[in-house]
């Protein structure tokens, strides 16, 4: 069935930053290329987009690049500046954090398909980066946090929101960039289930069976944060334990049942909460089944940028 709407509606898929890349001997923006394995793909995939004027998205995670090399210079995976640029050998240019040079090696691999003078925005009046200076138009991937998205690339990857579960915000976020105050604001009116917590029980006897309750407890809902870095990563054994139960507790919107843990569990009215980990209480109108639940970010809370190119 024809519509008619090509011209106003555009269709595209967000790929990752994996499939350009510069060559080990030439490493640097504008010797970027698609991968050679996939050039042939991906050279057809843009004259496709470039002959029915629709946006190349892709997915760039300055992260991933700290996340993956303990070696890679912490100040380059953000915005504040590297106190040590690294030079493009063919262009001469300084770059000082890895968006500008992931973005830019995807500029030259652009470039070498023939995309660059079929679609390639004309970005005017704002700073963008060396080899596309002005406008690029940003999406912000993560509201919340996706408590059931796999974890398989890290931990990191059920934290990319800027709100937490409840609708709060992580932490400020001014919105127009100008340091005019113009911070996120969180939920109002936001209705919690009774101020009831689930923890380890300091009289058990049997602990025996303590590490398989924890395992059950995590695997049907969300303990990222006790991981390393993270913002419960400093609680003892039984603080872990406490976390486990009573993120399962709260995923079952406190069900009476949910609290048991043939006897390593019980419940208190004291918030448990420890220093940055914050130990949940679900918000009420959620389904047990549906598990919509959006948990407490990691130390390393990161908003994963979908730049669109139009």
């Amino acid at each position: 069935m024809m519509l008619g709407v090509g011209d106003s509606i555009k269709a595209t898929v967000p790929l990752n930053a994996d499939v350009y890349s510069s060559p080990t001997d030439q490493a640097y923006p504008s010797s970027g290329r698609f991968r050679s394995d996939i050039n042939d793909l991906m050279t057809q995939i843009v004259q496709f987009l470039s002959q029915n004027k629709a946006p190349f998205t892709v997915n760039i995670y300055p992260f991933l690049s700290l996340y993956g090399n303990d070696d890679f210079p912490f100040d380059y995976a953000f915005f504040d500046g590297a106190p040590q640029p690294v030079v493009d050998k063919g262009t001469g240019i300084q770059y000082t954090n890895v968006f500008d040079a992931n973005f830019d090696t995807l500029v030259s691999a652009l470039k070498a398909a023939g995309f660059y003078n079929g679609l390639l925005p004309r970005l005017v009046g704002n700073r963008g980066t060396p080899l596309r200076p002005g406008y690029i138009e940003v999406y912000l991937f993560g509201l919340l946090d996706e408590d059931a998205k796999s974890i398989a690339p890290g931990n990191f990857e059920r934290h990319w929101g800027i709100l937490r579960y409840d609708g709060q915000p992580k932490f400020p976020l001014d919105l127009s960039g100008q340091n005019q105050n113009k911070f996120l604001v969180g939920a109002q009116n936001v209705q919690y289930l009774p101020a009831k917590w689930c923890m380890f029980n300091p009289n058990a006897k049997d602990l025996s069976k303590l590490a398989d309750n924890i395992d059950y407890a995590c695997s049907r809902s969300d303990c990222t944060a006790l991981g390393y870095g993270s913002s419960c990563n400093g609680l003892d054994a039984n603080g872990n334990a406490s976390y486990a139960f009573n993120m399962y507790y709260q995923v079952q919107n406190q069900d009476e049942f949910a609290c048991n843990f043939e006897g390593l569990a019980t419940l208190t009215e004291q918030n448990i909460s420890q220093g940055n980990c914050n130990f949940i209480i679900q918000i009420v109108g959620s389904s047990s089944s549906s598990r919509t639940m959006a948990m407490m970010g990691s130390a390393f809370v990161t908003v994963l940028l979908t730049f669109l190119f139009l």
